[in-house]
């Protein structure tokens, strides 16, 4: 396991109109090669600090470094390059274009870069998350778990130095999201592939080396190999004193 942090984030806070703060002196790095969920109660700043994490949105005020990169140095134009090479992202609608086979949806990243698609690059994207046998299957014809794969291979298929995640189970039922989990942890372990998670459900954060709680904006500690009660009982916690 790497120890050199793919994204940094150091004092960093986000203000929105009306007053609003959504990230409040953030100091938090996340490690190549591990996974990390990120938990907190409804409006403690979880999506802001993956959407400031991954170059989405830019913060108040405060260093992201992603890849190192320093986000706050990099134009509009170079910001859009580095989203497009180096980091994935999986949301939990799925996004596939239904006119699309599961080959063409993972290649599409790269020919809306100009890029002429690897077919080879292709398929052992497709490989690497289990669908080696639906390369050519349009989304009508996959299962949701299945469709959730293909945005994972088209997230992975320009090879990112981390991989955004944004409840990509949420659209699941409880057995086809045991096997996307088990399909990340597996890109951690055997790829060494970063993944930062954001999730709501104990049973998927248990999936993640670390599991990081936010409440009001701010880091309320963490946790290292934990079991779903484990991280269910911290939640209860912290929607109890907020």
């Amino acid at each position: 396991m790497n120890s050199t942090p793919a994204v940094d984030l150091s004092s960093v806070t986000k203000h929105y109109a009306h007053g609003v703060t959504a990230l409040d002196d953030v100091t938090i790095g996340f490690a190549a090669g591990t996974f990390t969920a990120v938990m907190g109660p409804s409006g403690s700043g979880k999506s802001t600090l993956l959407q400031c994490a991954a170059g989405l949105d830019r913060s108040s005020s405060g260093r992201v470094t992603v890849d190192g990169r320093d986000l706050a140095t990099l134009s509009d134009k170079k910001l859009t390059l580095l989203r497009r090479d180096r980091i994935g992202f999986v949301f939990q609608s799925f996004n596939l274009l239904p006119s699309l086979t599961a080959a063409q949806n993972v290649a599409l990243p790269l020919r809306l870069a100009g890029r002429r698609p690897d077919s080879q690059q292709v398929r052992q994207s497709l490989t690497a998350v289990g669908l080696a046998g639906r390369v050519d299957h349009r989304p009508a014809e996959m299962s949701g778990g299945q469709q959730q794969r293909v945005a994972i291979a088209r997230a992975l298929v320009t090879r990112p130095a981390v991989l955004f995640a944004d409840e990509p189970t949420g659209a699941l039922d409880a057995n086809t999201s045991r096997e996307v989990l088990r399909l990340l942890r597996d890109l951690v372990d055997r790829q060494a592939q970063t993944i930062i998670m954001v999730t709501h459900d104990p049973v998927a954060a248990a999936h993640a080396d670390r599991v990081v709680f936010l409440a009001d904006g701010r880091v309320y500690g963490e946790l290292h190999d934990p079991s779903a009660e484990q991280v269910a009982t911290r939640m209860l916690q912290l929607e109890a004193s907020c």
